[in-house]
């Protein structure tokens, strides 16, 4: 059997979000009207950039606008735009997750993608680092090649989960010596199916969910990168009452 390492991508792999840098990108090339961002988004990423508002709320705004943007368009003339995310971004991520990815393939490990990001995105990142497989959202196309509006969700963990299946399947996968990486809680089940789960400066929900799991609060090992520094912290890691700050 093969030892796999299963991957999440936005805010494990990379810095950021590759669906908000495409977004960015059509914005640019005025494949999306500019104004848009101003009366969707604008509001709603600043008060998350200030550290009041939630990033939840922020990108569901952008997802919903995203959608939009992309319904009726054909795929094949956004290649340009989308070939250029992963150009100019596409190194632009965590120095421990890129050298677990290269100990894994020193290994003999398989290594995948399972990402919430598009599925056109996501194959481009995993064509760069020479992996075995992924799957991201799709977004569905119709028979002349234009986007529909709909998707074939992969934040969730229902859906990382019957793609991890998948993959065990394909690839005859021993998933109690196998790794996983995520940072948010969509990723707690895939981090839940491996004997070596990672959390990758995990959000609060996600450490709270470790801490709480029998099994996870023993296993998992939680990594924060800050800056040129990675540190490994223990899973009891105590957390900062945020109603504390305000006494």
């Amino acid at each position: 059997m093969n030892i796999a390492a299963f991957l999440d991508i936005d805010g494990t792999l990379y810095r950021n979000s590759l669906m908000i840098e495409h977004f960015k990108k059509l914005v640019k090339y005025e494949v999306i009207d500019p104004g848009v961002w101003h009366l969707g988004v604008k509001d709603s990423f600043t008060e998350w950039r200030k550290r009041v508002g939630e990033y939840e709320d922020y990108m569901l705004e952008l997802v919903n606008l995203y959608y939009d943007a992309l319904k009726g368009r054909k795929a094949s003339d956004l290649e340009f735009i989308s070939n250029q995310v992963i150009a100019l971004h596409g190194d632009i991520v965590y120095k421990y997750t890129r050298s677990q990815i290269l100990w894994h393939k020193s290994q003999g490990h398989k290594v995948f993608f399972i990402s919430g990001s598009p599925d056109f995105l996501v194959s481009k990142m995993a064509s760069k680092y020479e992996i075995d497989g992924y799957r991201g959202t799709g977004y569905l196309v119709d028979a002349h090649g234009c986007f529909t509006g709909e998707v074939s969700p992969m934040w969730d963990s229902v859906n990382k989960n019957k793609a991890i299946d998948g993959f065990v399947k394909a690839f005859d996968i021993d998933l109690d010596k196998s790794y996983a990486y995520g940072d948010t809680n969509g990723d707690f089940s895939m981090l839940c199916r491996v004997g070596n789960p990672v959390a990758i400066n995990p959000a609060k929900e996600l450490l709270m969910h470790i801490k709480n799991s029998e099994t996870l609060s023993k296993k998992a090992t939680i990594i924060v990168e800050r800056k040129d520094v990675i540190y490994q912290l223990p899973t009891s890691v105590s957390l900062i009452d945020e109603s504390a700050l305000f006494v």
